[in-house]
């Protein structure tokens, strides 16, 4: 089978109600950072030694990490306090936040612009349009704010086309915005499926993969936009991998706690592993084909590697 389990790492107790959301792993030093949503924390993780390291703290509701191997960059975006966080792989202490538009969650980054956009989620008590977030990295300021048309969920930056692509929950769709000139929507993708919600890029083969809260799994040809539902999931996903080398998708499902593994040649599942109840966020490293998997209630990491 794909997926092989190599054990646990432990991770901090839970402060308060929740777990773990996105993360990210930078591929030179086998650093592994994950948001605990839970601790207002960054939980650091040496893959090498498959051990915790330590924290990074004072992240209100962090949500999203993501990393820049291109500019060996982090960036945090922080739900409860409306801002990206950014700082070095080598300097971790020094965290510096910008303001941005309300609850940001996914992040992508164009390093060729060293600009970020963060899609933000926006609450139910807010009245005002749902934003992107687009800050100049450099300058560590926002320098736009993209209408939106509902509640964002992942978003992935393509370097071939130079666009952001940005799940959009309801209506069902992925947003389209131009990374040269971000100051509004390029076009949009329609998605036959319900709450777009997990979203990777294939750049060879020119597609993306969408795996929506109904279960449906989606792939979108970006030169002829034509979109196909390739395979039922056994749950509402939420974060998913693509492994370029092996032909593999790894999706996180969060209730009954498992990952499936989709073969995209073959375009079907053939590996389906109990996690944990409320496992819904994996990291991917594309050098060990390694898969971690954040198991809320035990606070730890089981890790996988792909065979």
């Amino acid at each position: 089978m794909p997926l092989r389990h190599l054990g646990y790492i432990e991770l901090p107790t839970n402060q308060k109600k929740g777990g773990f959301d996105h993360a990210a792993i930078h591929l030179h030093s086998k650093t592994l950072y994950v948001a605990h949503t839970a601790n207002d924390a960054v939980d650091i993780i040496d893959c090498n030694g498959g051990h915790y390291l330590k924290s990074i703290t004072n992240l209100p509701g962090v949500a999203g990490v993501l990393v820049s191997n291109e500019e060996d960059l982090v960036f945090t975006s922080n739900r409860g306090e409306d801002t990206v966080g950014v700082f070095t792989q080598e300097e971790d202490s020094n965290v510096e936040k910008v303001k941005i538009g309300g609850r940001p969650n996914g992040l992508a980054f164009n390093p060729s612009r060293d600009l970020l956009l963060a899609a933000n989620v926006a609450g139910p008590e807010d009245s005002g349009s749902i934003t992107a977030s687009i800050v100049n990295v450099k300058e560590k300021m926002m320098v736009g704010d993209v209408n939106v048309p509902g509640r964002t969920r992942w978003t992935v930056y393509d370097p071939e086309s130079d666009r952001f692509y940005v799940n959009i929950s309801s209506p069902p769709q992925i947003a389209i915005i131009d990374g040269e000139d971000p100051d509004g929507l390029a076009g949009s993708l329609q998605i036959p499926g319900v709450g777009p919600h997990g979203l990777d890029l294939d750049v060879k083969n020119r597609r993306l993969f969408c795996a929506c809260d109904d279960g449906g799994l989606y792939t979108v040809e970006l030169e002829s936009k034509r979109v196909s539902k390739v395979a039922s999931l056994a749950g509402t996903p939420d974060v998913i991998f693509h492994n370029s080398r092996l032909g593999h998708l790894y999706v996180a499902i969060g209730d009954p706690g498992i990952i499936q593994v989709f073969d995209t040649e073959k375009a079907a599942i053939v590996q389906t592993l109990k996690t944990e109840l409320g496992t819904h966020t994996i990291a991917f490293d594309q050098n060990t084909s390694k898969v971690y998997a954040f198991m809320p209630e035990s606070h730890r990491a089981s890790t996988f590697i792909d065979e």
